[in-house]
């Protein structure tokens, strides 16, 4: 879902003025020198934790790594600012966002906590993305990481030439790490392609097809990666209801009709849920594929505890396998 439709969507510049208003907006860091002694490091604020642990990877021991969003057992999109998130976005260096009006909370908390030296990577951005595309959940798109990981090296290694060698190796040794997820991906799509599934919402669409009737279209420009790398599964839920759940409005009657009728009639295979927004009508499609005995497969926005990015994603992949292969349902992750 986009986060602009919740309390994030209603986050106007009284909220920020409240949320500053217990905290310091002066900050020693931001300096585009780097670290200042020995004992510094580099602090780099994420929204999202998923983006987080990616910059914890390229920067080791020379950064340090805050997340405004990091629980995977609530729904990121409540998310209401306080004078902490305020404070944690005025001492960082590096801020690190995905874009497309997921998480405007942090452009404007940095709007009101200017520093020049700040760097900003947004994960819209780096991927050339326009601002109406329409899936705003990038961090699923095998094309992302990859260039957004590039990203974090370049500003680091600016901010702390000293070290740069050090991200530099860092950001290789995460390039070949997600090669076990991308090949998966290629073997799955090879010997799965086209398997017929049902999602609530494009959370793991850019993972789980390559383009389709259903799926809005993609730049090829923009993510050149893109087709190539997906699972290559046939999301029969029209994307209309996707967009709807996505949007927090209601389904129409057509879109609702055919998607009960993917399960009622044994249409579909494997049923992504997310995990993290449920609500009367997620509920119902989720009852369904149980009354239907169809695997459910769960899927989050935020990382789950206890993965890097690169497992996570491996997680999810093997999930969405067993549950084609054996008809395993792995509603969590543990």
């Amino acid at each position: 879902m986009r986060m602009t439709k919740t309390a994030v969507a209603a986050f106007t510049a009284a909220t920020i003025a409240v949320a500053l208003a217990g905290c310091s907006l002066t900050s020693s860091q931001g300096s585009s020198t780097g670290p200042t002694g020995a004992g510094d490091k580099i602090v780099i604020v994420a929204a999202e934790n998923e983006y987080a642990d990616v910059a914890s990877q390229i920067g080791g021991g020379y950064v340090s790594v805050d997340a405004i969003l990091s629980n995977p057992n609530t729904d990121p999109h409540t998310f209401e600012a306080d004078p902490r998130v305020a404070e944690k976005l005025s001492a960082a260096q590096i801020l690190i966002q995905n874009g497309l009006g997921y998480d405007d909370f942090m452009t404007d908390l940095a709007s009101a906590s200017p520093n020049d030296g700040r760097k900003v990577i947004n994960a819209q951005k780096v991927l050339g993305l326009p601002d109406d595309t329409a899936n705003p959940h990038l961090w699923y798109n095998p094309s992302t990481m990859p260039a957004v990981a590039e990203a974090i090296e370049k500003d680091l290694s600016a901010l702390d030439p000293t070290h740069a060698s050090h991200y530099q190796d860092n950001l290789a040794k995460f390039t070949a790490s997600l090669k076990p997820w991308t090949e998966g991906l290629a073997s799955f799509q090879q010997q799965h392609g086209g398997t017929p599934i049902a999602v609530t919402e494009p959370v793991a669409d850019y993972m789980l097809e390559a383009g389709g009737p259903n799926s809005p279209a993609m730049l090829p420009s923009a993510l050149p990666d893109y087709t190539a790398q997906a699972a290559g599964v046939e999301i029969k839920t029209p994307w209309s209801l996707q967009a709807a759940i996505m949007n927090d409005t209601d389904p129409s009657p057509q879109d609702s009709a055919a998607q009960d009728a993917l399960f009622t009639g044994k249409q579909i295979k494997v049923f992504i849920y997310n995990q993290q927004v449920t609500d009367d009508i997620t509920t119902h499609y989720l009852n369904l594929a149980k009354q239907n005995h169809i695997p459910v497969v769960g899927v989050y926005e935020t990382m789950p505890r206890k993965y890097t990015y690169q497992k996570w994603m491996e997680a999810e992949l093997t999930a969405l396998q067993k549950a084609v292969v054996n008809g395993t349902s792995t509603e969590t992750l543990n």
